[in-house]
């Protein structure tokens, strides 16, 4: 209690100073008059200033974020090129026909829905029909594989994602091309599994996944993920666990593929079997 007095006696002056402004305040920002008119002005500009340089410091430091993305991207297709390049034998024609022996088209699009927390997700990208989407269509990201179209509309399509336990995907060890089935069990929304991969093959944590570019769906080449980890899961074959390089949480701008020749190829298949 004498404590309590003692400070009151120390800074009592200072305490009703502080009381009386602050009731002086209220009084003129209570009333419609033109104290309070400036006063709100005042706050408001003030508010708005400090939004403005928030945000203008949050877009500064997502550019940072936004310009690995674009790297990445920039050194998938630059390699994408090479591996078109290397494959064709363009060395003995002469043309200038910029789409010559082209095989792969791209549509960008946007997700605007997309769900991570169920069995069986998809995902609604923002182009249709009128944008040449089509069935079938190969959905990849920046980083890497998204998904599958399984229905289109005039404006808009659903992709089936890579998480949905009726994904299927034919992907390899980039390293030294073993091949196997890519599946997802519902669990972990961060990684799929690659499944009959033989037990011979030399296995590492880190290693790189890419498609094969068997079906005609995938181009090759299209990144997965890197290995986790990896058992034996009976027989002569691994299990292997594929930390996906596609942030699915994060999805926003995708690509759709058009195979140009995925007619053709399904065409000599089909007569095949």
């Amino acid at each position: 209690m004498r404590n309590l007095l003692n400070f009151l006696k120390k800074f009592g002056n200072i305490l009703l100073f502080v009381l009386l402004e602050a009731i002086a305040v209220y009084l003129m920002a209570s009333r419609p008059n033109y104290h309070n008119i400036k006063l709100s002005k005042a706050l408001n500009a003030t508010s708005a200033f400090v939004h403005e340089k928030v945000n203008r410091a949050t877009d500064y430091f997502s550019l940072v974020d936004i310009n690995e993305q674009l790297l990445k991207e920039n050194r998938e297709l630059r390699n994408a090129m090479q591996r078109i390049y290397s494959n064709s034998e363009i060395s003995t024609f002469s043309v200038t026909d910029s789409i010559y022996r082209q095989q792969y088209i791209y549509i960008l699009a946007r997700a605007v829905n997309n769900s991570v927390n169920k069995q069986k997700n998809y995902i609604t990208l923002n182009k249709g029909i009128l944008n040449g989407v089509r069935e079938n269509m190969a959905v990849i990201g920046p980083d890497g594989i998204v998904g599958i179209i399984i229905e289109a509309g005039s404006n808009y399509s659903i992709a089936m994602s890579a998480l949905n336990l009726d994904f299927r995907l034919s992907a390899r060890l980039s390293k030294n091309g073993y091949f196997g089935s890519l599946t997802w069990d519902g669990k972990d929304i961060n990684c799929l599994n690659l499944n009959e991969i033989p037990h011979h093959v030399n296995l590492a944590t880190g290693d790189t996944v890419e498609t094969t570019g068997y079906s005609a769906v995938f181009p090759e080449g299209i990144m997965v993920g890197t290995v986790s980890e990896f058992e034996v899961s009976g027989g002569d074959f691994y299990t292997v666990k594929v930390k996906l390089s596609t942030q699915f949480k994060k999805l926003n701008n995708v690509y759709l593929v058009v195979n140009l020749n995925k007619e053709e190829q399904q065409e000599l298949e089909s007569d095949i079997r």
